[in-house]
């Protein structure tokens, strides 16, 4: 499919993310002349064995991006510190941190969704939110058939999205709790946070920081990152964002409130046909999205598709997907790889 080789550099390549986009270039046999592994200071000289080649992980500095076609961004504050400069040394980065976001000169992309934003690029492109790339690979089919004018949104989010530590955390407390012995608890909802919560059998309804408006700030990214992705500012959205203890991919119930009526049977066409999504809805033999059974697929799962009769003009559905997989590491590389096909790189 590809001719051309780029040379690629993962920062953040010891990480979760950063793992699974060295797992995503070898399925997808994406065409990569030199790769180039970075990390932290802290990570540096570990190495890695990858398709046959040990590589060794270098501590990335500003100068690490020369002769570098396109650097994948795992996430993480460093994303403020090398961005500029990676652009400057000729590469295009794609960024799965929050930095760039919602900077009206960066593109926020979820490539079934919006490709078309990409040409606006300027240099770095922004990948959305876990929580958001799941919802609006939903979302965006339905769009298509009439126009969305409200969205409430509650997330059941994976302890992975909390990075490797939270899901050893949620291990060694599951282990305790079996043996009898003390549960601690250092990570949840946040390392940086004054107080932390067990999450084995438990459920913590708190992402990231609180905003002054009471909402996380979790939730509020998936209200304005989809906003911005589906260009429609008019769109009303709340959200509430849970941390459950599940290792991997994040789980979402949805309602919809559209500005017309849209047939049950018409919606499930349309989510059928969308390129990425499953439609897994057959209720008569329990059929419907779990996370378990979507932890480290591509496509996200649409079910539990139902018309709510509590308003007019309203569809609920629950949508599941990996968030290391198309949340983060794959979303990133699919826009790569459009941007090669389409000759923008």
């Amino acid at each position: 499919m590809f001719m051309k080789k780029y040379n690629i550099a993962i920062l953040g390549a010891t990480g979760a993310v950063g793992q699974e986009f060295l797992n995503l270039i070898e399925e997808r046999k994406f065409p990569f002349a030199e790769l180039r592994l970075l990390a932290s200071s802290r990570s540096a000289g570990k190495k890695i064995d990858f398709m046959g080649k040990t590589y060794t992980v270098e501590e990335a500095t500003e100068d690490s991006f020369n002769g570098i076609d396109i650097a994948l961004f795992a996430g993480g504050s460093a994303s403020k510190t090398f961005a500029p400069a990676a652009v400057k040394a000729g590469a295009v980065v794609i960024d799965n941190s929050s930095t760039f976001r919602m900077d009206p000169e960066v593109p926020l992309i979820v490539p079934e969704v919006n490709p078309e934003a990409i040409q606006r690029h300027k240099g770095i492109i922004a990948n959305p939110n876990c929580s958001t790339i799941i919802m609006v690979m939903a979302l965006k089919p339905l769009y298509d058939l009439a126009k969305i004018r409200r969205i409430v949104v509650s997330t059941y989010q994976a302890v992975s999205g909390g990075g490797k530590e939270a899901m050893a955390e949620l291990a060694q407390q599951v282990e305790d709790i079996v043996a009898g012995r003390e549960v601690q608890a250092n990570i949840l909802p946040g390392a940086s946070l004054k107080k932390h919560y067990q999450i084995a059998f438990n459920l913590i309804p708190q992402i990231d920081i609180f905003k002054d408006n009471l909402y996380t700030k979790e939730e509020m990214k998936m209200i304005d990152e989809t906003k911005k992705i589906m260009e429609d500012d008019a769109m009303r959205i709340t959200a509430t964002t849970v941390r459950v203890p599940v290792y991997r991919s994040h789980a979402e119930s949805v309602n919809v409130e559209f500005e017309k009526d849209v047939d049950v049977e018409a919606a499930r066409k349309a989510l059928a046909a969308f390129p990425g999504v499953i439609l897994n809805d057959d209720p008569d033999v329990q059929a419907y999205p779990m996370p378990l059974y979507t932890s480290g697929k591509d496509d996200v799962e649409v079910g539990r598709l139902r018309k709510d009769y509590s308003t007019d003009h309203a569809l609920n559905f629950w949508v599941c997907g990996d968030q290391i997989r198309k949340g983060a590491a794959l979303n990133a590389l699919q826009i790569a790889e459009y941007m090669i096909e389409h000759n923008a790189i």
